[in-house]
């Protein structure tokens, strides 16, 4: 008989997916913020504070992409467990009339 999925792992799985999206997603727009900011120092001719890209850039972007993965996460796996769910029944169903 087929396992069937577990409804305890969808908030596990969740919270896994989204940290790890939004820790790439704070790395890379810092990376951006802090060239965009050296950039713009060195056009400008003064020295850089690269505090603005934590600030300003990285944290805001961060914030932002976590709510989106968090909620598209969420819908996401929960729609996965009920098809799961619904072709474990069938599996299970067609197992006992064989």
């Amino acid at each position: 008989m087929p396992q069937a999925p577990r409804w305890y792992l969808i908030p596990v799985r969740v919270l896994l997916v989204t940290s790890m999206v939004t820790l790439l997603s704070f790395a890379v727009s810092l990376l951006l913020g802090i060239c965009a900011i050296l950039l713009a120092a060195k056009l400008r001719g003064v020295p850089p504070d690269l505090r603005m890209a934590y600030r300003y850039i990285a944290l805001p972007a961060a914030s932002v992409v976590f709510g989106i993965v968090l909620v598209s996460a969420t819908f996401m796996e929960l729609r996965h467990y009920r098809q799961s769910r619904t072709l474990s029944r069938i599996e299970g169903q067609m197992g006992r009339t064989r």
